[in-house]
């Protein structure tokens, strides 16, 4: 049994009873997170796994990269985690997988931008292909509608991951439109209602998924699912 906790904006904790993996770790500034950093750190995840570098997804990644924890994403993000004092960062890049004893992570593209909060570039911002628990996730991060998403759900997907806020990412209508590409069993929607301009509505994405036989899961900061 896969747990799926969601801890505000695009943050997410995936526990399958042996290990912890941490996704865009959003936690300090993040106005919709229940937990406190130290708290959070106290989780001693396997990975930290980040889409791109922007503040609201590369967040306290840096935290857990000084405690030792493995942060995975681009060569980019892992040569600036190594660099500000990250002990064991993995650099990939799109289309390539990295593998553990917890399962695997693939990148895949995004359409969006990515750079550190200090403007250093943060190379091609990802979605992420997740091998965990038993089930293949997609964590599309912030990204656009793109065609390519169909190659993604070729791989038969469990869940999705969905940016719907509008403004820096698709809106809820779009988000809805990737189900036909992505044909997951289960999807969740996030980053939106964090800060004012995500105006996404979690209810008009839900009601485009329903119409293709989609399960949404519309979750609170805080709240647990399973899969």
């Amino acid at each position: 049994m896969l747990k799926i906790r969601f801890l505000g904006h695009s943050t997410f904790l995936l526990d399958d009873g042996q290990h912890r993996l941490l996704i865009d770790p959003f936690i300090e500034g993040n106005p919709q997170c229940p937990v406190t950093l130290t708290e959070a750190l106290g989780w001693q995840p396997s990975a930290v796994l980040v889409s791109h570098a922007h503040g609201d997804h590369w967040g306290n990644a840096l935290d857990f990269g000084k405690a030792g924890v493995p942060i995975v994403a681009t060569a980019e993000i892992a040569g600036y985690a190594g660099a500000h004092g990250a002990t064991n960062a993995v650099g990939m890049n799109i289309g390539g997988t990295y593998r553990a004893d917890w399962g695997s992570v693939t990148l895949t593209p995004a359409w969006h931008s990515s750079s550190f909060p200090d403007g250093t570039y943060g190379g091609m911002p990802t979605g992420l292909v997740i091998e965990f628990g038993g089930q293949r996730l997609y964590f599309a991060g912030d990204t656009a509608l793109f065609s390519d998403m169909r190659l993604i759900g070729d791989r038969g997907l469990d869940l999705a991951f969905l940016p719907i806020g509008d403004h820096y990412t698709m809106g809820p209508e779009e988000a809805a439109r990737t189900l036909e590409l992505l044909r997951p069993r289960v999807a969740i929607p996030m980053h939106y209602g964090t800060f004012p301009v995500l105006t996404g509505d979690p209810q008009v994405f839900r009601a485009g998924a329903e119409r293709q036989g989609v399960e949404v899961r519309v979750l609170q900061p805080g709240d647990t699912t399973e899969l």
